[in-house]
């Protein structure tokens, strides 16, 4: 069964102009456009990252040629494959699900064969309009009785930020597993914590999911750190034909794998001709918003 866990670290990627313009060929026309309408150039990085690292799974675990990959996205924005390779094995290999997700200093993407895949990465970072006890008074209705009370029993505010965001990862990256997006009530979902400490050495899979009051499982969820400050959930379940339980047919948990700029554009390809006011867009864009680099400095 095959399995792929990469990031690529936006936050620190400071391209060129010849890198910026060889991506933005290397992407779909409308992602391009998509790419370009973004203010400022934090969530522009994050974005082409996305898309490339797409397109390189598709391209290297796939077997499809890159100028052939076409990618669309459902109603709810969970992208998928419009044109499926064809099958030249028989019997035909496990499909392929394939999930992303960017936020603070990274993107990151988890394929796996055989199962539904989500994934969620969040930032511990301090509430930009509101003291935290306000921040979490906001999202009481986000987490469970149960869920709050381990989130609180941090005695460090720091303690405190990093489960609710290590809960937010999980709940989101089973609500992108499932593509049901935000009808979904969170509530519903109960995450019950592995008393093992999150580590970048490696993935653990102890955490439990209740749903419906009921613990279900059907599905697996992996978390690691990528630093100090990231966490990362993958959400695991059941595909349509998968044999149940899913957990003794998984391979072992795998670590996420630092790309360079270079590995993301190893098996790139161009789709469009160059177009310079790309780059021209780009480099008038502030890097972040005023409080974020305020954010950011402080630490």
């Amino acid at each position: 069964m095959g399995c792929v866990r990469w990031a690529f670290r936006c936050g620190s990627w400071t391209p060129t102009g010849s890198d910026w313009l060889f991506s933005a060929r290397c992407v779909q026309r409308e992602e391009k456009d998509r790419i370009g309408q973004f203010v400022f150039a934090k969530d522009a990085k994050s974005a082409m990252a996305g898309r490339l690292l797409l397109r390189k799974f598709v391209c290297e675990r796939m077997g499809i040629p890159w100028s052939e990959i076409r990618l669309e996205r459902s109603p709810r924005g969970k992208p998928y494959l419009a044109a499926p390779l064809k099958v030249q094995t028989s019997p035909e290999p496990p499909s392929w699900s394939f999930n992303l997700s960017h936020q603070g200093d990274y993107a990151v993407l988890a394929a796996q064969q055989g199962v539904q895949v989500g994934v969620d990465i969040m930032k511990i970072t301090m509430p930009g309009s509101s003291s935290v006890p306000e921040f979490f008074r906001i999202m009481t209705r986000q987490f469970t009785a149960y869920e709050w009370s381990v989130i609180q029993s941090g005695g460090l505010v720091h303690q405190q930020l990093a489960a609710f965001y290590r809960h937010w990862a999980l709940k989101e990256s089973f609500i992108k597993a499932i593509g049901t997006g935000l009808g979904f009530n969170l509530q519903r979902v109960e995450f019950h914590l592995s008393s093992e400490p999150l580590t970048q050495k490696y993935a653990l899979r102890q955490t439990k999911m209740h749903l419906d009051e009921e613990e279900d499982d059907d599905w697996v969820f992996e978390e690691t750190l990528l630093d100090t400050d990231h966490h990362v959930a993958v959400a695991l379940g059941p595909a349509d034909s998968a044999v149940r339980p899913l957990r003794p047919c998984l391979p072992p948990p795998t670590s996420f794998t630092l790309l360079s700029f270079s590995d993301l554009i190893a098996s790139a390809s161009p789709l469009t001709e160059e177009d310079p006011a790309c780059w021209d867009s780009f480099k008038m864009k502030a890097e972040a918003p005023q409080r974020q680099k305020e954010t950011h400095a402080s630490k």
